[in-house]
């Protein structure tokens, strides 16, 4: 467990070579008779690995929440992972993943850990695009482009905290009008991310706000889609910033991540003035710094909409 906890605080600086680091574990199977097949979490979200301890179950707790537990004076409720995938663990729930979202702690349940491996994120492929289940967002390919590569499932950790702990958005209607008037008319706030939940909530955040947007699944799909739009504007004569306002995008996306697509924009002449904000469900003081690190205008935790709009209104005021 002491390797386990060693190599996430070290193995985290991977941000700069469209690479990141995946823990393994394992959920059990749907008969519980046997290991069942690998998932996966990203490294950076994971705050730390312990060996299960005593649950406290809370009146009219219902699974998959467990309960609470108690880590070093911190309170965390326990979800049931095992449960929530349908799976049933084959020696039970040894161990507890302490993971970090949003700004909020929470711990997973699993029966193992297996290991963490270093993938570029080519290697990572929509769950969308490969017949994935709805909890899983994507695909990867421990073993790159080998026939019969290993194939880990990557859980779509928003989906899940929907199902277990439905997020309440507000709204403060002042943002509407102001934000409308900072977007030029004809251009749009090009958003990405790979979580079929976050991108119901962005398209609805947006919607509410009233800021037209083009939404797309991955940075890839980000990237190309500005290099199409920047195509348009040379054809009619404009700017790329007569399309595009302001690039909003996750961090964790199969093919190329918010790191990689921001870098690309800010390195690139045509796009370098396209404001970037990070809209993303890794938080904490060390990955904000790898946000400003990589030239974004702007970072705002998932799924905070008073925040979201306050964060574009700052970045498309300056």
């Amino acid at each position: 467990m002491d390797a386990f906890q060693k190599e996430i605080d070290e193995r985290t600086n991977l941000t700069s070579s469209n690479k990141f680091e995946l823990l393994l574990f394992r959920l059990g199977s749907p008969a519980g008779d046997s290991s069942g097949e690998l998932f996966g979490i990203n490294v950076f979200k994971i705050r730390e690995i312990v060996p299960m301890v005593p649950i406290t179950t809370a009146a009219g707790t219902k699974s998959p929440m467990l309960g609470m537990v108690n880590i070093r004076g911190q309170v965390i409720s326990v979800i049931d992972l095992p449960a929530v995938t349908g799976c049933r663990p084959k020696t039970g729930l040894n161990i507890l993943l302490i993971t970090e979202y949003a700004r909020n702690t929470q711990a997973f349940a699993v029966e193992s850990v297996e290991e963490i491996v270093r993938l570029d994120w080519s290697q990572v492929l929509s769950a969308e695009a490969s017949a994935g289940g709805d909890l899983v967002t994507s695909i990867a390919r421990l073993d790159a482009d080998v026939d019969g590569s290993r194939l880990v499932q990557v859980l779509d950790v928003e989906q899940i905290l929907e199902m277990t702990a439905p997020a309440k958005p507000t709204l403060d209607r002042g943002h509407n009008d102001t934000l409308r008037d900072l977007i030029k008319p004809g251009s749009i706030v090009l958003a990405a991310d790979d979580s079929k939940v976050a991108r119901a909530m962005i398209e609805d955040g947006l919607s509410t706000l009233g800021v037209p947007y083009f939404m797309t699944k991955s940075g890839k799909e980000a990237w190309e889609k500005l290099q199409s739009l920047a195509a348009e504007a040379q054809r009619e004569g404009k700017q790329i910033g007569d399309k595009v306002a302001l690039m909003l995008t996750d961090l964790e996306m199969p093919e190329m991540d918010g790191f990689t697509l921001t870098r690309n924009i800010k390195s690139d002449q045509r796009y370098k003035n396209i404001p970037v904000v990070i809209h993303s469900s890794l938080s904490g003081s060390a990955n904000e710094d790898h946000v400003r690190s990589v030239g974004a205008n702007g970072y705002v935790a998932k799924f905070a909409i008073d925040e979201l709009a306050a964060t574009l209104k700052k970045t498309l005021l300056h």
